[in-house]
């Protein structure tokens, strides 16, 4: 893994951290955190799937669009498409006034956020 992917997978591994102890939180949890940092993360190690192929990187966030670039790489990807589905409805949803996550949505984002690290880190070879 060059330096490139092993930043992104840093950095991803920064919001997975973040999140999980933002769930864990027993006084004032702020589960709208760990849906965003559930979506950061993810997003984070589909583009270390991009840098470790030489692809470019756009500058979005939305998961569908970067799980597409990566099932150029390899088509089983598309497994990760449920579990991207909750992590973005979560995650977009509660970053702007009137919705508020719930500790299940939280725990939702956060166990689907996890299935995107490992299957992208078995990808990596570091899983």
């Amino acid at each position: 893994m060059n330096s490139q992917v092993a930043e992104w997978v840093s950095k991803a591994e920064g919001d997975f951290a973040t999140a999980g102890r933002e769930l864990r939180a027993r006084k004032s949890p702020n589960y709208d955190a760990v849906c965003f940092h559930a979506q950061q993360c993810a997003e984070k190690y589909l583009k270390a799937v991009l840098q470790e192929n030489n692809k470019h990187i756009p500058k979005i966030h939305n998961l569908i669009e970067l799980m597409l670039l990566c099932e150029e790489i390899d088509t089983s990807f598309e497994m990760l498409r449920a579990d991207l589905v909750i992590i973005e409805r979560y995650s977009v949803r509660t970053r702007y006034p009137g919705e508020t996550a719930e500790k299940e949505d939280a725990k939702a984002a956060y166990v689907a956020a996890g299935t995107v690290r490992e299957f992208v880190m078995q990808k990596l070879g570091t899983g």
